[in-house]
């Protein structure tokens, strides 16, 4: 490695057992999972500038050291924390000595990118669209913001994602088999600790990888890691909550219970349960997906755009900062009127389905695309709304043995009391009061006049 050397032996393990190959990578499966395109890039050697965008230990660094190793480029580490724009020209120099000479591309990796300001990121243009260097920037920060639009447009971003529980379970075990570790030859984890390092990690590999060996470190003769010795590690007890068992299927109802009993505080508190024993985010916003549409339904619609917006969120920012958007969603899901009106409905619906069966679509809402269809009646009598005073035109929807059924019924709450009172002006449009004869025979004349016109 260019621009500093150190001691292997000494280096934290993650250090140490950086993945060396795509093969060895872990996670970030939409970049470079089988047929994804930075796969693709990697592999063709088509690699150009590009920016890695993600939270920390989500592999930006070691996805650049990939990159260079598949394409046998030359591989330049600059830190923005660490060096300056004045070390550029010895970094070109000897890169262009390398393609000249030895016809090896030099990969430089700018790490924290964002820490540098807008006129000092320019001083990599001229050099990126010579072809001098192939830039690859990392940063936390959202690059749109933080890297200058000229850089910008010439790279291409990628998005790195927190590593699951399960993607860091899979860097533990592979750990305590590499050869570049010996120590951790024989080690033994307890099932319990691994999992809950593999949470407490919070997606960050690094973290991970330097707990584990500084837990080794304290281990005894036996070489055996408990869940004692992690807890001591990271100076953190594991919460009562087993992913598996009875107390995880316990929060997560007092959470979802919170939230339908409109109880924000209660409910703040079985998400911070969840979050500090290590449950999966994604898992939570499910939830709260669901409990929008099922407990909230019409009376906010916006309920379920902002739980979208929160998933959104989450994959976009990670953890821990992804724990602001959900606090969000779950005090605003939680204040917000409820209504399982389209919950009941749904269910109710598919009850009749399920009993009736395939009852018959009436004629006059049958599609009529062909002259033998038309003549068997499809499509006849049909009420085009568009054409009728309130785009509403009363008909039969329903098969003739369901007419009365109603399965959507509206509450009084929120948005849904505009919904509920809208439905009943469209019941009396359809059953209007009885009323004097003159009246009656001054609407039949408009409604001929309507049909006419719809026929024409």
């Amino acid at each position: 490695m260019d621009l500093f050397t150190h001691d292997a032996k000494s280096a934290p393990l993650a250090e140490r057992l950086r993945p060396r190959t795509l093969a060895e990578m872990v996670g970030q499966e939409h970049l470079i999972g089988e047929g994804k395109i930075l796969r693709k890039l990697i592999e063709a050697d088509q690699a150009a500038s590009i920016i890695f965008w993600g939270p920390p230990g989500t592999g930006k660094t070691t996805l650049a050291q990939v990159i260079a190793n598949t394409t046998r480029s030359r591989f330049v580490f600059f830190s923005a924390v660490m060096q300056g724009i004045k070390d550029v020209r010895e970094i070109v120099q000897k890169a262009r000595e390398e393609k000249a000479y030895h016809g090896r591309k030099t990969l430089l990796f700018v790490d924290e990118i964002h820490r540098f300001n807008k006129a000092q990121q320019d001083a990599f243009l001229p050099h990126v669209e010579k072809g001098d260097i192939i830039l690859i920037g990392a940063t936390t920060e959202n690059p749109s913001f933080e890297v200058n639009s000229a850089l910008l447009s010439r790279s291409r971003v990628f998005v790195l994602q927190t590593l699951s529980p399960d993607d860091i379970r899979l860097l533990l075990t592979r750990a305590l088999q590499d050869d570049r570790w010996p120590e951790g030859r024989g080690l033994q984890v307890d099932p319990d600790a691994l999992d809950f390092l593999a949470g407490q990690a919070q997606g960050d590999a690094r973290v991970a990888l330097n707990t584990l060996e500084l837990a080794a470190s304290t281990a005894g003769a036996d070489k055996r890691i408990t869940l004692q010795i992690l807890q001591d590690v990271l100076q953190k007890k594991p919460l009562l909550y087993d992913k598996g068992a009875e107390e995880h299927y316990n929060v997560i109802s007092a959470f979802i219970k919170s939230l339908r009993g409109s109880d924000p505080d209660g409910a703040l508190y079985w998400l911070a349960r969840m979050i500090e024993a290590g449950e999966d985010p994604l898992f939570i916003v499910r939830r709260l997906v669901i409990f929008a549409a099922e407990d909230v339904g019409n009376a906010d619609p916006r309920g379920l755009q902002l739980a979208i917006a929160t998933m959104q969120a989450l994959q976009f920012v990670g953890m821990p900062e992804g724990r602001i958007p959900l606090a969000q969603a779950v005090t605003y899901l939680a204040t917000a009127p409820k209504s399982n009106a389209s919950y009941r409905g749904i269910n109710e619906a598919l009850a009749e389905v399920r009993k009736s069966g395939s009852l018959p679509v009436p004629l006059h809402i049958r599609n009529a695309p062909t002259g033998l269809m038309k003549e068997l009646g499809y499509g006849q009598g049909y009420r085009y709304a568009h054409d009728y005073e309130e785009g509403f035109a009363p008909q039969q929807h329903l098969p003739d043995q369901l007419q009365e059924r109603q399965f959507y019924r509206p509450n009084d709450r929120g948005y849904e009391k505009i919904i509920k009172e809208r439905m009943s002006h469209w019941a009396n449009l359809a059953h209007p009061l009885p009323r004097g004869p003159k009246e009656t025979a001054q609407d039949d004349e408009g409604k001929s006049h309507q049909q006419d016109t719809h026929e024409s």
